[in-house]
């Protein structure tokens, strides 16, 4: 999937991701290729990317909110812990 992470201030992450594991408020949640369209509030915690190459990527997120679309793209805005 194609996958772009936000703050404020910069591009915590972009490119090709084979999956994404975050908190929400419905709870942990892993998105992956093909995912169901969704919109989501995001929860403190760690958000792990694992790359198109199988390298994985910690971001600690304060909170935030993701949209996934039903092309395969993501795109999440964080606010990243201090």
């Amino acid at each position: 999937m194609k996958l772009g992470v936000y703050s404020l201030k910069k591009v915590l992450f972009q490119g090709d991701a084979r999956s994404v594991n975050c908190n929400t408020r419905s709870g942990e949640i892993t998105i992956l290729d093909h995912h169901e369209p969704l919109i989501s509030i995001l929860e403190k915690g760690t958000m792990t990317i694992v790359d198109g190459q199988g390298e994985k990527h910690y971001i600690p997120v304060n909170s935030g909110f993701l949209e996934i679309d039903s092309g395969s793209q993501a795109k999440i805005l964080v606010e990243e812990i201090k």
